[in-house]
Order: structure tokens, then sequence, then C-alpha cells
């Protein structure tokens, strides 16, 4: 159920969901401040691209006071937009039965949108 559930996400938008993250990285990671969050945007692009059986997991380690300020800065600037547009689409797949699995894809990946740093995905 996992590969045909991963093969209809990409079919029907995963593929320019993962196309828009990893460009959106790249473009970040040109700059050395914009590394770190290159780094995240890049991990919400994996996500994207074959989400059915993966989750997100807090990394063991404390990553300390640093992802904390990351993960302001990242709401800041752009992490409340991606997690609202996935929120968005996984209240519009909800509606319909056959959407259910699809939305809540969407909605693990509102959580990684919202606080990336410190986290993985497994």
């Amino acid at each position: 159920m996992k590969l045909l559930g991963n093969i209809i996400w990409l079919i029907f938008g995963g593929f320019a969901i993962f196309l828009e993250y990893v460009l959106a990285g790249l473009a970040l990671c040109i700059t050395i401040v914009g590394i770190p969050f290159g780094i995240q945007s890049i991990k919400l692009g994996i996500l994207a691209l074959w989400p059915f059986g993966k989750k997100i997991e807090y990394m063991d380690y404390a990553p300390g006071c640093l992802s904390t300020v990351m993960n302001i800065l990242w709401l800041i600037i752009g992490g409340i937009w991606i997690a609202l547009t996935h929120l968005f689409f996984g209240v519009l797949l909800f509606i319909t039965i056959i959407g259910i699995p699809w939305g809540k894809q969407h909605f693990k990946m509102v959580s990684l949108a919202f606080t990336p740093f410190g986290r993985r995905i497994v």
C-alpha cells in the first residue's frame, strides 16, 4: 500500500512539491547565511518526494538553543506559510474519503514545516 500511495502522490503533485523544495533549498545554499535553511528545505523536499512509510522524529541529542533560534527565524521568514499551505491541502483532501491518506501526509509535513531544526526523517 505504501508503494501505491507514493506513486499516486508523485503523479498528482508530489514531484512538483519536491522540485519546489529542492530548488528553493539550492537557491538558499548559494549564500553562506542561507545554508542551514537550504538544508532544511531540502529535508522537506525529501519527505515530499516519498512520504508514505516515513516518520518524523526528534534527534536523540539535544541540539541546544541554536535550533530553537533557527526554528523561530524559519517560522518568521517563511515556515508559517509553508505549514499553512500543507494544512490547507490536508483539510481539502480530508473532505473526500479517498483523499484521507494523502491528507495525513500533508499533516505530517505541517509539523516538519513549523520546526524543521532538531528533527530528522526516518
